[in-house]
């Protein structure tokens, strides 16, 4: 996982492969593999989505950080 401060972006990657394409959900950016399996995470303003965490008390609780869409 990288943060990059001047563009205040997290780029997390999951898995290995080609990217061919992405889907969008608020502020997450999920660049897919042609088989549609997650390569790449992208957190735009990752600074206000990291202020979220103190509000997260277990990791189930993580959906309520994420865009309801998701």
């Amino acid at each position: 996982m990288i943060y990059d401060p001047e563009a205040n972006i997290i780029s997390w990657e999951i898995g290995k492969g080609k990217i061919t394409h992405t889907r969008e959900f608020g502020s997450f950016i999920i660049h897919l593999s042609d088989a549609k399996k997650p390569i790449l995470i992208e957190i735009l303003d990752a600074s206000k989505f990291i202020g979220q965490f103190d509000k997260i008390k277990n990791i189930k609780e993580i959906k309520n950080v994420l865009p309801s869409n998701y």
